[in-house]
């Protein structure tokens, strides 16, 4: 057991994996100009500040949702306002990290 499973961290990397397989949709909210520079394949952009208002889209698509972004502290903010709306939602961090993560399912 690592360190970060004490947490529940490693748990939750195996949720996100496992919803990842079974199609997950994966949100980018980065601006449009950062997206352009490049973004994990199949991945939709919408930016943090459009998050709360695109939230109930996202829950129409009955699916979890894995945010990624530069570093992980907007997608962490992202994450955070889906839960609260009721979707199953992950933190998958930098939108580099998260690419080779999809890499390797």
């Amino acid at each position: 057991m690592g360190l970060l499973d004490l947490f529940g961290f490693g748990k939750r990397k195996e949720q996100m994996k496992e919803a990842l397989r079974n199609g997950a949709i994966i949100v980018d909210v980065r601006t449009p100009g950062e997206f352009m520079g490049g973004h994990v394949d199949g991945s939709e952009n919408i930016p943090l500040g459009s998050i709360s208002s695109q939230l109930s889209k996202l829950k129409a698509k009955g699916k979890p949702v894995v945010f990624c972004c530069a570093s992980g502290m907007r997608s962490g903010s992202a994450a955070s306002q889906a839960r609260s709306a009721g979707i199953v939602a992950y933190n998958g961090g930098g939108w580099m990290s998260l690419n080779g993560v999809m890499q390797n399912l």
